[in-house]
């Protein structure tokens, strides 16, 4: 029987998604007798508009063994409680999603259905004021979770980080070469595929060096110059429900401490990012240019800027939807080369990182199985099509209709399952997380709820508190949620006595 093991593997490909995959790989393999190697041109310039990240990458931090500090300081990163959403619901209207829960579950239910509850005997306080995610974020505070902390909401802080990209996938090329990924340098021009099988065998370069690879990874971005260029694979285009098709992006001059959050403000034909930095602040238009020109997008950027530019403005295209197969025969699509959703809840990073850890629990071996590559694509699919439905809410729950892009977002027909959930909440206050999707119940009901949709009514069983214990407690969460934030360092404070970059 002929060896069928995986020796020899292709990135084609850089940037956040091809390091990021060469770092998990070299970590997870571990095996002298594999070959990783990853080929990329200096030539060939990264998108790197994906600073911003969720909670999770926490997960693939521990994986590969890194000091956070240390990560922190050589990717100029900040940290972040969660993203507040500026002017969706209505133009003045502002909310924060954090990453931290509101309140704690009673009685077997989500805290929500409590708060509705205090809400309509019209005695409640916002919402906000039971997530210390949210106080926090608000007054530029930030600390780790301390475990030391039994039942209180410092024992369980959830956060990410706002980094710069490429110091980021610079920082996953060191620790990848130093696991033995070899990079070479050069443009692939050409790939060869197997007569019969059409799997690809090899990639050319322009000086005419060849490669060859037993399993080949696209990270080639938009293009997909294996997955897309030769394999012709398809692409399922999404963009009637999520219409915006172009960015532009640029840094500009810090103003003032960074703050422990991600801002995502609405404007006439899209949504401006800001990503506050250690030593910068991240910006970027997100538009569809069927409402405004690129020449309006970019002046629309350049007036909600804090400081004064320092970089030129970078111009992207996009298609929102993905590939019609992520794994096509042997070749695996990740990041922009899989497909794109666009950045408006930070998520680019998290799908290359549970793309990485799919792979690892697929990995093939040279007969290529076809039902483990259909698990492949039909999980890694279910996993786009939730983040898609959860950015679509953004867009279909506002209540604005001053410009006709927003006219379009709030009157678009939406999928059958975002339908489902907004029916739901809005007829009993029910939340549902289906299959360990990436955004739970608190995510859900931070966007209905910050974009004004309200319940008729809430889970019959939140009547069984009797009202005095009700107000009782509600009251000594608040109380106890002021506490802990009182506690709080300011966000700089912490990242200068632990974490603060080299600025030189």
């Amino acid at each position: 029987m002929s060896d069928q093991k995986i020796k020899n593997i292709v990135i084609v490909g850089g940037g956040t998604a091809g390091w990021m995959v060469a770092a998990g790989l070299s970590r997870l393999i571990n095996d002298e007798t594999v070959n990783i190697r990853l080929i990329e041109s200096e030539a060939i310039g990264t998108v790197g508009v994906g600073e911003a990240t969720i909670p999770h990458i926490n997960y693939f931090n521990r994986l590969l063994g890194l000091d956070e500090n240390d990560f922190v300081k050589k990717t100029n990163a900040t940290f972040k409680l969660g993203i507040e959403f500026v002017n969706w619901g209505k133009l003045g209207e502002s909310y924060i999603h954090p990453f931290g829960d509101y309140g704690v579950n009673m009685e077997g239910l989500r805290f929500h259905h409590f708060w509705h509850r205090y809400n309509a005997l019209g005695k409640a306080p916002s919402v906000d004021e039971y997530c210390l995610q949210i106080l926090a974020a608000q007054q530029g505070k930030f600390q780790r979770p301390d475990m030391s902390l039994k039942n209180s909401p410092l024992n369980s802080i959830v956060y990410a980080f706002q980094f710069d990209a490429s110091l980021y996938a610079k920082f996953m090329r060191e620790f990848a070469e130093s696991r033995g990924v070899k990079r070479i340098e050069g443009k692939i021009t050409k790939a060869g595929q197997h007569p019969e099988t059409g799997h690809i065998e090899s990639v050319t370069l322009e000086n005419g060096e060849s490669y060859e690879g037993d399993l080949f990874i696209d990270c080639s971005g938009f293009r997909g110059l294996l997955i897309e260029q030769t394999l012709k694979t398809g692409y399922e285009d999404w963009s009637a429900m999520l219409p915006c098709d172009r960015a532009v992006a640029r840094g500009c001059e810090s103003v003032g401490e960074p703050a422990p959050y991600t801002r995502a403000t609405a404007k006439d034909a899209g949504w401006q990012w800001r990503i506050p930095l250690q030593s910068r602040i991240g910006n970027g238009h997100v538009y569809c240019s069927e409402y405004i020109s690129d020449d309006d997008a970019l002046a629309s950027l350049n007036s909600g800027l804090d400081g004064e530019p320092i970089s030129d403005p970078n111009f992207l295209r996009f298609k929102t939807g993905i590939r019609k197969k992520t794994w096509n025969k042997n070749v695996i699509s990740l990041g922009l080369a899989a497909g794109f959703l666009e950045p408006l809840e930070s998520t680019s990073i998290h799908l290359i990182q549970t793309a990485v850890a799919r792979l690892m629990q697929c990995f093939p071996d040279k007969d290529f199985a076809q039902s483990n590559i259909d698990y492949f694509n039909t999980k890694t699919r279910q996993e786009y099509l939730q983040v898609r439905d959860f950015l679509i809410l953004h867009y279909y729950a506002t209540e604005r209709e001053d410009t006709p892009f927003w006219r379009y977002c709030k009157n678009m027909d939406i999928p059958d399952t975002l339908k489902e959930r907004i029916a739901i909440y809005k007829d009993t206050a029910r939340l549902y997380r289906h299959d360990n999707e990436i955004f739970g119940e608190t995510s859900w009901f931070a966007v209905m709820h910050g974009q004004g949709i309200m319940p008729e009514r809430y889970h019959p069983m939140a009547n069984s508190l009797p009202e005095a214990t009700l107000l009782d407690r509600m009251d000594q969460l608040e109380r106890v949620t002021q506490a802990c934030l009182d506690k709080m360092p300011k966000h700089q404070s912490f990242i200068n006595a632990n974490c603060k970059a080299d600025m030189n």
